[in-house]
């Protein structure tokens, strides 16, 4: 029998944010045994580097020293083994990052994902794992409980009970790192869909009326086991939630998901209605419910299997994340906890968003996608000119194809079925995806009546930069695209900082072609005045509203240091919201095909 990998990890000194681990490999390459740390977290495409959070590390082997060498920025050798003996790795871990990606320790709670903190041991990460996790010391810590889908040692001396600190099990480290684990004195509530327990895992200050929420999520995820069928991939799931005073964030695994969101945005005891912000919180844990399937088990080839030292690079997140993005607020109307009415004014939201940002016309989401490594995730002053988000445009290719999919074989075919057929092909199967693989699989769905031209439209969709035709998509389906008419009020054509419309008017962005751009006005120029009046964040748009398009303006701003002024001639503002509209008028064909795609 394979001997397991042992971990140990405790939270040692929480007002330092350290977590204290070893990692013991019973039959260690006597030759030299080599550890790495991941550099990035699947679902985040971005090199992070977590290997420097390592802020000690000592080897033992046969209860003498054994020699670390440090090879790269997240690879050691290990050499001087005693033969025969056990080798364990002693070392520290930094944990101050409150994301949804890495480690965050404090007084309060300990939250860890796999990737930030177990050494991989090279060679023999397809080994069995235990995995104790100890409780930090001193009666401060004596209510703290684990919130984790990393399943329990059972039979093992030392396992874990329900919710408690002890012996966990892995079958590999893959899925070692994909269980992120929370610990703390966290609220808990549950439900059950598809037979399977859900948790939801509250931590930080609330007044949450859990009850609702448990009733709410029950809808989505039972709508999208049946969508896929039943039964689900998994026989538990935890919703990790860490609750602050402003954040939002989530991260996909394969029987959880981490949650950074606002307190402010969960359901509270006598709420009427349903505010933007629980709106905004349900569509979250929609899509990261939804990667359970999409991403997690549905994988891109070049994510089989991961490589977590490199970048891993693929054209098709414009389909895992995109297509997710489309669903997450799609499952919220189908599932009927929110109305037709709600959902188009959030995917209007979408569309405007996709408008804005001219970028658009430079990036496809094909390109948008390979370069999320590069450009995505290290996004700076000038990527609203440059790139595209292979998130929201994705999501609207994804809606323009279901809308072509149902219209064009009467609501017999639609995206669920392509989504159901690639669960059968590769979710299921774990074969991945390969870079044409979407396409082949749109042909095969659409079937003689639209197939060959889908996917020949969704190729040219991907691949280019054309806005979408999406009143005319709509207009089959009784729903109206309503741009709205700019306002008299002239435009900068600037972004400011901060997004709050107070303090200093900083620009963060000066668009492509804008007013501001033209007079020579860049991003991290900070305005001061207009016509020599001063102008702050507050003030800007009622200044700019005394004008009209072909204005000129004398701007004085700061450049750094330094004073400048700029002969700025004002533009019209651009046509770039969108409303969307039911038509409840419409014809009895044409309300049978809206409620086969909206459910009502």
């Amino acid at each position: 029998m394979t001997a397991p990998i042992r971990y140990f990890i405790r939270p040692s000194r929480p007002e330092a944010h350290v977590f204290e681990l070893r990692c013991t490999v019973s039959d260690p390459d006597p030759a030299g045994q080599r550890f790495s740390l991941p550099a990035w977290i699947p679902g985040s495409y971005m090199i992070r580097e977590f290997a420097r959070h390592v802020v000690s590390l000592r080897a033992e082997s046969g209860d003498k020293a054994a020699k670390v060498e440090k090879l790269d920025k997240h690879t050691w050798l290990v050499t001087g083994l005693a033969a025969g003996k056990p080798l364990t790795l002693h070392y520290e871990v930094y944990a101050w990052d409150l994301s949804v990606r890495a480690a965050h320790l404090d007084q309060t709670h300990g939250f860890f994902n796999g990737t930030s903190v177990f050494l991989a041991v090279e060679g023999r990460t397809d080994r069995p794992c235990l995995i104790e996790i100890e409780s930090p010391e001193g009666m401060a810590y004596r209510d703290w409980k684990v919130a984790t889908a990393l399943p329990r040692a059972s039979g093992e001396i030392g396992a874990a009970f329900a919710y408690g600190f002890g012996l966990y099990r892995a079958e590999n480290y893959d899925e070692l790192v994909d269980h992120p684990v929370e610990m703390g004195t966290f609220t808990l509530a549950d439900f059950e869909a598809g037979g399977v327990r859900h948790d939801i895992v509250l931590t930080g200050r609330h007044d949450c009326d859990t009850e609702r929420l448990a009733a709410d999520l029950e809808r989505i995820c039972q709508f999208q086991i049946e969508l896929f069928g039943a039964p689900p991939p998994m026989d538990y799931y935890v919703f990790l939630t860490q609750l602050v005073g402003d954040g939002y964030g989530g991260l996909e695994h394969r029987a959880s998901t981490a949650l950074l969101a606002s307190r402010a945005d969960l359901p509270w005891k006598g709420m009427t209605g349903l505010p933007d912000g629980y709106k905004t919180f349900l569509g979250l844990c929609s899509h990261e419910y939804f990667h359970t399937w999409n991403v997690k088990r549905i994988k891109p080839a070049a994510f089989v299997p991961y490589d977590l030292a490199v970048e891993n690079y693929t054209r098709l997140l414009w389909a895992f994340e995109g297509f997710t993005s489309y669903y997450d607020d799609l499952v919220l109307v189908r599932s009927g906890v929110i109305s037709p009415a709600d959902y188009l004014g959030l995917v209007g939201k979408t569309v405007s968003a996709v408008l804005r940002g001219p970028g658009r016309h430079r990036q496809s989401v094909a390109e948008s996608s390979f370069e999320a490594w590069s450009k995505y995730y290290r996004q700076d002053e000038n990527s609203p000119n440059a790139i595209v988000s292979y998130y929201a445009k994705g999501s609207l290719i994804a809606l323009a194809l279901d809308l072509q999919l149902r219209s064009e074989t009467g609501g017999k075919r639609s995206l669920d079925d392509v989504m159901r057929l690639l669960w059968r092909r590769h979710g299921q199967t774990g074969v991945g995806v390969a870079e044409d693989g979407i396409f082949a699989i749109v042909e095969e769905v659409g079937g003689k009546d639209c197939g060959a031209r889908l996917a020949r439209w969704l190729r040219k969709a991907v691949e280019g930069t054309d806005d979408l035709p999406l009143a005319r998509l709509l207009k089959p389906f009784g729903v109206a695209y309503q741009p709205e008419a700019p306002g008299a009020k002239p435009t900068l054509g600037i972004k400011l900082a901060g997004g709050n419309g107070k303090g200093e008017a900083k620009i963060a962005t000066a668009y492509d072609g804008g007013a501001a751009q033209l007079a020579g006005l860049s991003a991290g120029d900070v305005l001061l005045a207009i016509d020599g009046l001063k102008v702050s964040a507050a003030n800007l748009d009622s200044m700019l509203e005394r004008h009209q398009a072909g204005d000129s303006i004398e701007v004085h701003a700061f450049r750094r240091d330094e004073l400048m002024c700029f002969d700025v001639e004002l533009a019209a503002a651009a046509s770039d919201a969108v409303k969307l509209a039911v038509d409840e008028k419409a014809a009895a064909s044409v309300r049978r095909l809206r409620k086969g795609w909206l459910g009502h």
